[in-house]
C-alpha cells in the first residue's frame, strides 16, 4: 500500500511585470492557509516518508509551513523539475521514488497538480469518495489537498485510474 498527498501551494502574491515568477511569496491569507492545511495534517496524524517541493518561493514556504506542524518530518527533496511541471514530469518523479517509500507528498503548482490528482484517482465506489470526487473536479485551489492510496508495492507501478480518493480538503473546508 502507498499513500500519495498532492499539496498546491498556498495564495502568493499575484505577480507583477517584470517579477521573477519563481520568486512569488505567499501573501498573509496563504501563511494562514498552509497552517490550517498543517494542523490538519497533525490532527490526522499524517506520516510522511518524504516532500518533494518545487523550488519556487511560494512552495519552498508552503512546505516548510506544513512540515513544521508535523511530529516526525521527513526528508524534503526541493526540485527545480517539479516548477510549474505537467502530468507527466510530477508522476515520473513518484514513480521514480525507492520502494521503501511508502507515503510521499508533492507540493506544486496547478493545472499540473489538480489534473494529476483527477489522472489517478479511480471511479468512485462509494458515495463519501463520489463527493469528494466532485469537489476535486470542481476546483483544486491553492493550499488544497487530495490524498490517495494504491495497492501497489512499488511507485513505479502506480497507475491512472487506480487511486482511491481518500481525503480532498480546501482551506475554506478547515
Amino acid at each position: 500500500m502507498k499513500r500519495l498527498y498532492i499539496l498546491r501551494h498556498a495564495k502568493a502574491a499575484p505577480g507583477e511585470p517584470g517579477q521573477d515568477d519563481h520568486a512569488r511569496a505567499l501573501t498573509l491569507r496563504g501563511i494562514a492557509d498552509a497552517e490550517a492545511v498543517a494542523r490538519y495534517l497533525h490532527k490526522n496524524g499524517a506520516q510522511l516518508d518524504r516532500v518533494l517541493v518545487s523550488t519556487s518561493a511560494r512552495t519552498v514556504q508552503t512546505a516548510d509551513l506544513v512540515l513544521r506542524a508535523l511530529e516526525t518530518p521527513p526528508r524534503a527533496d526541493y526540485r527545480d523539475a517539479l516548477y510549474l511541471a505537467d502530468t507527466g514530469k510530477i508522476l515520473a518523479t513518484i514513480q521514480g521514488l525507492p520502494v521503501r517509500t511508502g507515503t510521499v507528498m508533492v507540493i506544486g503548482h496547478n493545472p499540473g497538480l489538480e489534473e494529476l490528482a483527477a489522472f489517478l484517482a479511480r471511479e468512485p465506489v462509494r458515495r463519501k469518495e463520489r463527493e469528494r470526487r466532485d469537489v476535486l473536479e470542481e476546483k483544486f485551489p491553492t493550499a488544497a489537498l487530495a490524498v490517495l492510496d494504491f495497492d501497489i508495492e512499488r511507485w513505479r507501478d502506480i497507475q491512472p485510474g487506480e487511486g482511491e480518493l481518500v481525503d480532498f480538503v480546501r482551506p475554506k473546508d478547515l
